[in-house]
This record gives structure tokens, C-alpha cells and sequence, in this order.
């Protein structure tokens, strides 16, 4: 850079991390405690929209209550020149996609060794009653010391019931949402664990586990059905199959009853398994963590799916920051059976900020 350039006088940019739709990411410099930070900016054609700089300061908030070596830690959350920022943990390394794209399929047992390390932040966020909702290779972190972190947790939910977006409106990124969460419904925990599954299948094999082209392939229960990873991966521990495919249950109830479980599963076949830490027995069930909205909410929300199905082929198309750090919701509401009426998509955009612009006003339209 010709000049150098700092945020509320005391990150100095070093030099851009990533950069998509919705924020960039920046390596900083924080002059006062002389150390690293990822620094994320919500983008500046979005800055003056209030709905999504709430969304932008409530994830910092939410990634805050975490404390754990597997969960990227959040140091601080301001503005500056009219623009919300978070300081983060810098982890110099890569994401899990960027492995698989630069490697190929892993062996079994360092598959299964990085799944227990991100259990170990999704418990821990489970724990303290939050729904990643948005788990997937370019949210997993790998330092260059071995250590997975888990980042993101902008489309978070917790027990309270805080979101920006309505209730119901499907975000993330599509091959790896859980069959309700495409749906639209109220999600719990149990998304998170279909997402780990989709994670290490994709670790397995080199492939995702499901890839969606089309609004109509989102919601489609056949598309669910999951994949022969036995006939794919001949050889693979049984446990580590059986593990998987569990994972992938179309129902929440057949899935791990936590992400505690699974982690103690894929350790019984990780490299290393000595050295690992397994997280501490839930006192929940993973369908029980974040509590179905009430009957009335829920039959509002339920009429808006095609919107929310329509917000998650964006929200997919868009992507992830996928640099070196990359930070971008109890039981399952009952399927509703009316459809709702069509809805148009927004129009398309030159560029990712017009798209993002444009999504942003569809969303106000069609949500009021």
C-alpha cells in the first residue's frame, strides 16, 4: 500500500485477506497490544443499510461469548468513518476448502482427527446456546500449527431468539444446509451436526456431498438422500462410515445426539487420537438446543420459505472470504403444507456489491 492506512487509530492495515458481497477482511496490525488481527469491514455500499450493520455488530457479539482453542476469538467491535468493523484472531493458515482443493481427498484418520477438532467448537458453542447455521470447508480454519478453528458466526442464532433475519429465512451456503433448514424451518444444533457430516464427506472424497443448481433442487426431499460413501471410500473404518452417513440423516432425531458424540465416535479411528480433547457430555440433545418459535410466529414465517429458499442460492453464490481467515441458527417446526405463492427473484448484479445490494432490497420488499 502507498500509504498507510488505520481504523480507529490503532489498526494499521497490512494487506487484504479477502474480500465478498457482504465485508472485506484485512490483515492488521494492532499498534496498542503489538499483535495480529484479521480485520473485518462490513462493505461500504452497505454500510448505511441499518438491518444488516445490526447483523454485521450482533456477530461479533455472539462470537464473543466463546472462549475455545477450536472457535476463532473475537478481541473488539467498533466503527470507523461510518463503517462497523471486528478485530479478530489472525490464523495464519488455511481453510479446509483450500486443503481439499490443494491436496485432494484426506486419508480417514487425519479426516476424522480435524471433524473432532471441530466438534469441539461447535460444542462449545452449542454449550453456550448458539446455531452456527452456517458450517462448511471455507468457515474451518487450519493454522499452520495443526489447530482447526471455527469462524463465522454471522448467521448465528441463539436461545433468546435474536436474529436480524426473519425467522425461517434460509442462510448459507446450499450443498450443505440441512434438509429443514432448506426448508426454512426453525433449526436447532442438529443442522450443524448434518453440516460436520457434509464436511468430512467432503474431506473423504474430494467432492461435496451435494451440490445444488437450481431453486428447485434446494428444497427437494430426494436430494437428500445420502450419499454410498462405503462403495466410494472401500476400506474406510466402519465407525467413520456409520458416523458419516448418521450425519446426514434427512430427520434431525437419526443424527449424533450431540456434537460431544460425534467428536467421541471419529476419535475412536483419528491420527493422533491421544492428543486430542474431547468435549464434555451435553446436558442437551442436539434437537433440543434453541427452542421452536411459538405456534402463531411459526405459520408466519412458514408461508415466506420460497423467500428464504431464494436468499440461500444467493447467499451460496455469493461465497465465502476464503483467505487465511474467513468470517463471513429445541425441536423442529412441522412442515407446512399450503404453498406459497411464487415469488420472483432479484435482479441480477454487474458486480458481488450490486448483488448484494440487490438482496438486500429484495429482502425489505418481500419481507414487510
Amino acid at each position: 500500500m502507498s500509504a498507510v492506512s488505520r481504523v480507529v487509530g490503532r489498526y494499521e492495515v497490512v494487506r487484504p485477506l479477502g474480500a465478498g458481497a457482504m465485508a472485506t477482511v484485512d490483515l492488521a496490525h494492532d499498534v496498542e497490544l503489538d499483535r495480529p488481527v484479521a480485520l473485518k469491514r462490513l462493505a461500504e455500499n452497505l454500510a448505511r443499510d441499518d438491518d444488516l450493520r445490526r447483523r454485521f455488530v450482533r456477530e461479533a457479539r455472539l462470537a464473543a461469548r466463546l472462549a475455545h482453542p477450536n472457535v476463532v476469538r473475537v478481541y473488539d467491535v467498533g466503527e470507523d468513518d461510518g463503517r462497523p468493523f471486528i478485530a479478530m484472531e489472525y490464523v495464519e493458515g488455511e481453510t479446509l476448502a483450500d486443503l481439499v482443493a490443494r491436496r485432494g481427498p484426506l486419508r480417514p484418520a487425519e479426516a476424522a482427527a480435524l471433524g473432532v477438532q471441530a466438534c469441539a467448537g461447535l460444542a462449545a458453542a452449542h454449550a453456550a446456546g448458539l446455531v452456527h447455521r452456517d458450517v462448511k470447508p471455507q468457515n474451518l480454519l487450519l493454522s499452520s500449527d495443526g489447530v482447526l478453528k471455527l469462524g463465522d458466526f454471522g448467521v448465528a442464532v441463539g436461545h433468546d431468539g435474536t436474529r436480524l433475519t426473519l425467522a425461517g429465512t434460509v442462510l448459507g451456503t446450499a450443498g450443505y444446509l440441512a434438509p429443514e433448514q432448506a426448508r426454512g424451518e426453525q433449526v436447532t444444533a442438529a443442522a450443524d451436526i448434518y453440516a460436520i457430516g457434509a464436511v468430512l464427506y467432503e474431506l473423504l472424497i474430494g467432492e461435496p456431498a451435494r451440490v445444488v443448481a437450481s431453486l428447485a433442487e434446494l428444497g427437494r426431499a430426494d436430494g437428500f438422500r445420502p450419499p454410498d460413501l462405503a462403495a466410494l471410500l472401500p476400506g474406510a473404518p466402519a465407525e467413520l462410515v456409520t458416523a458419516v452417513g448418521a450425519c446426514l440423516s434427512v430427520s434431525p432425531e437419526e443424527r449424533p445426539a450431540s456434537a460431544a458424540a460425534l467428536a467421541r465416535v471419529l476419535a475412536s479411528v483419528a491420527s493422533e487420537a491421544g492428543t486430542l480433547s474431547l468435549p464434555a457430555d451435553p446436558a442437551q440433545r442436539a434437537t433440543e438446543i434453541l427452542a421452536a418459535p411459538s405456534s402463531r410466529r411459526s405459520r408466519r414465517w412458514a408461508g415466506r420459505r420460497r423467500i428464504a429458499a431464494a436468499a440461500a442460492l444467493l447467499a451460496a453464490g455469493a461465497g465465502g472470504l476464503a483467505a487465511a481467515l474467513v468470517l463471513t441458527a429445541g425441536g423442529h417446526a412441522s412442515p407446512v403444507r399450503s404453498t406459497p405463492p411464487p415469488v420472483a427473484p432479484p435482479p441480477a448484479g454487474t458486480d458481488a456489491a450490486q448483488q448484494a445490494q440487490n438482496l438486500a432490497s429484495w429482502l425489505r420488499q418481500h419481507t414487510h
